[in-house]
């Protein structure tokens, strides 16, 4: 059988390393592969085709600030694309993130429509079934079950400067992901699943998947993590996030850093220098780091995994964490809960203290 994956990256961030872990799996049962994606590169031992270029994926992003059609830019390169397609001829479709600035998906969705080929599509976040959005429950928001408009995240990825289109976004989106022949919708959490059916995409089955990280990478670990940093004795309360935002807790991790002792250190993964500006003395900021390996040992140094996310499908992170033996403290938010160890409510950081306090008898 040929299988054809489609995802925004291959090979790196948490969509990118589930893709290659699937791809490989089809391979070693003896199927023919392969993924096409938008950003960045490939591993050496995938076979991997990239949508367009940087300039395409630039150009798209542009298009998306003015006028709010993301995933309807990169023409030219889409139908290059699909004319790839057609020659590997794929029996199967399994399809992940669609938006990142880099594929038409009206030339796609005409594609599987007039060959009939059966689709599994893994969604990571809500933007499939939204006018814009990936995530709404930051402001509480339910226009997408019945039809958005006049969108109050328009300046939230994928961001928009000038246009509001959710309106057109939406009914486009619900006339081409609706009436495929054959399309299965997959979920990581029982969370997303339940928006899932709610939504105009509960037409079609729909299976809840768990995301698993490697454990022979992220395991517990010895590194010279803590030496390095000089945290020998210190409780390191770790963060970790591609973006830092005040949706990811960045506002309540410098809040926290404030109310907590010098036997506490925060030490955040991911962060920019823009952020790094706005951390206290009682916190680290290292950049973003692709290294699996480099990560396990962090996770592994560190004596809790804090997520105060406000918005989360089915944190990797919480699994990449508790796979190294460090306990998981989340916000009640999302499909966050499903992966943590401990729950407490948005925004009670002194119920975390409590809960650090108490866990480790400190």
């Amino acid at each position: 059988m040929n299988i054809l994956f489609v995802n925004t990256v291959c090979g790196t961030g948490s969509t990118g390393r589930i893709v290659v872990e699937q791809y490989k799996k089809a391979e070693l049962e003896g199927h023919t592969c392969m993924v096409a994606y938008g950003r960045g590169d490939s591993p050496r031992e995938i076979n991997g085709y990239r949508i367009g270029s940087d300039f395409d994926m630039y150009f798209h992003a542009f298009m998306t600030r003015i006028t709010d059609k993301t995933a309807f830019y990169s023409k030219r390169a889409t139908k290059i694309f699909i004319n790839k397609v057609r020659t590997f001829a794929p029996d199967k479709i399994i399809l992940h993130n669609l938006h990142g600035y880099y594929l038409d998906m009206e030339q796609l969705f005409k594609y599987i429509k007039e060959e009939k080929i059966p689709v599994e599509w893994t969604l990571h976040d809500c933007w499939a079934f939204t006018g814009h959005c990936s995530h709404f429950d930051f402001i509480d928001c339910n226009k997408w079950l019945t039809q958005c408009s006049k969108c109050p995240q328009k300046s939230e990825y994928p961001k928009s400067s000038i246009a509001d289109n959710s309106i057109w976004n939406y009914k486009k989106k619900k006339e081409l992901f609706t009436n495929v022949d054959e399309l299965r919708i997959i979920t990581p959490s029982d969370w997303l699943a339940q928006l899932v059916k709610k939504s105009f995409l509960g037409e079609y089955p729909i299976e809840v998947i768990n995301n698993k990280v490697d454990k022979k990478i992220f395991r517990p670990v010895k590194s010279d993590f803590r030496k390095k940093y000089k945290l020998e004795d210190k409780i390191i309360l770790l963060g970790v996030a591609n973006v830092w935002t005040p949706r990811k807790g960045l506002n309540d991790f410098i809040e926290l850093s404030g109310i907590l002792n010098d036997k506490y250190k925060i030490v955040l993964i991911g962060v920019n220098d823009k952020n790094k500006k706005h951390l206290t003395d009682n916190m680290i900021g290292i950049n973003r780091t692709e290294s699996a390996q480099e990560l396990a040992e962090i996770y592994s140094a560190s004596d809790f995994y804090i997520n105060l996310t406000y918005e989360d499908t089915y944190p990797t992170t919480n699994l990449e964490a508790r796979a190294c033996g460090t306990t998981v403290i989340t916000y009640r938010t999302g499909g966050s809960v499903e992966t943590a160890d401990i729950v407490v409510e948005q925004g009670d950081l002194k119920k975390i203290i409590e809960t650090v306090v108490s866990y480790k008898n400190l």
